[in-house]
């Protein structure tokens, strides 16, 4: 006997806005199997305005309604059971943040929570994540935002610690990161992991997702340091407008590229990591699994 669920979830971040729908399918005897039946990204850049006005502009106030009453027709066209919608680093700076999620929900029935750092490390901890994760090795898990990045460490299977910082793509292009937030994060890392040997990195976001698919890498296998040093040097040789027509990056995506990729090999070189495994896992995937748990 099998029986089919289909659970949505909605990331709305510093960058860019997700829609991901999975069908959960459930046999008896066996694993559940999640399968990603449809993602739509936009990129609104929510960031952009917040971290230089504290405020989420007008025309992106407008863009979020279009966009969630999108969200919401097709919810509705594949008959979703069940959805989450969370809001992370822009949306919890914006002073003008509840009256958004307010005005969404009014206007297009779609009901946002606005998630803190260390609830946004503990959804996506519930993706599989546990099953890359070898119960007798050391990872540092990076999750790269616009707004934050969030570090966990793992060791012999056990979360040791977690961390969310100010430190997100959008941040840097807009020269907002306060000065002394490379040295925090870097003492931070350098600290938390002074005793352990041998770490390898867990990198994800949709800037490495990217960068691994451009590897041309099998799915499991890690990128190295030196690869993601060369590709990092390659990105700088180009202007923006080469990385999208050279690199065939999006718009949206040919300048954050940058930033985000600083952050992964900053955290290599403080960790001494050669390589970064990269699971293509995120907020989205953590939402679907904590809903799927939750109505067990």
């Amino acid at each position: 006997m099998i029986t089919q669920h289909k659970y949505a979830a909605i990331d709305i971040g510093s960058n860019a806005v997700r829609l991901l729908i999975s069908t959960i399918t459930e046999q008896e005897g066996r694993e559940p199997i999640f399968k990603k039946t449809s993602l739509v990204r936009v990129p609104i850049r929510l960031g952009a305005d917040v971290f230089m006005t504290k405020m989420i502009s007008e025309e992106n106030q407008v863009r979020m309604i279009d966009t969630m009453m999108a969200f919401q027709l097709l919810m509705k066209s594949h008959k979703i059971e069940r959805y989450k919608a969370c809001a992370t680093s822009a949306m919890r700076e914006a002073e003008n943040g509840v009256h958004v999620v307010n005005e969404v929900l009014e206007k297009t029935g779609v009901e946002i929570e606005i998630i803190d750092g260390s609830h946004e490390a503990a959804i996506i901890a519930t993706t599989d994540l546990n099953l890359l994760i070898q119960s007798d090795k050391t990872y540092l898990y990076v999750d790269v935002g616009g707004g934050s990045t969030e570090f966990t460490l793992y060791s012999n299977g056990i979360n040791i610690a977690s961390r969310s910082f100010k430190l997100g793509t959008v941040r840097l292009l807009k020269n907002i990161v306060e000065p002394d937030i490379w040295e925090e994060v870097e003492t931070w890392v350098k600290t938390v992991t002074k005793d352990y040997h041998r770490i390898d990195l867990v990198g994800s976001g949709g800037n490495i997702n990217n960068i691994f698919k451009s590897s041309g890498k099998a799915i499991g296998k890690p990128l190295s340091f030196l690869y993601l040093s060369s590709y990092y040097q390659l990105l700088n040789s180009f202007t923006y407008e080469e990385r999208i027509t050279e690199l065939n990056l999006n718009d949206d995506r040919a300048d954050v590229i940058i930033p985000a990729t600083r952050i992964y090999l900053s955290a290599m070189k403080w960790t001494k990591a050669r390589r970064i495994y990269v699971p293509k896992i995120g907020l989205a995937d953590g939402i679907i699994k904590s809903l799927y748990q939750e109505n067990l």
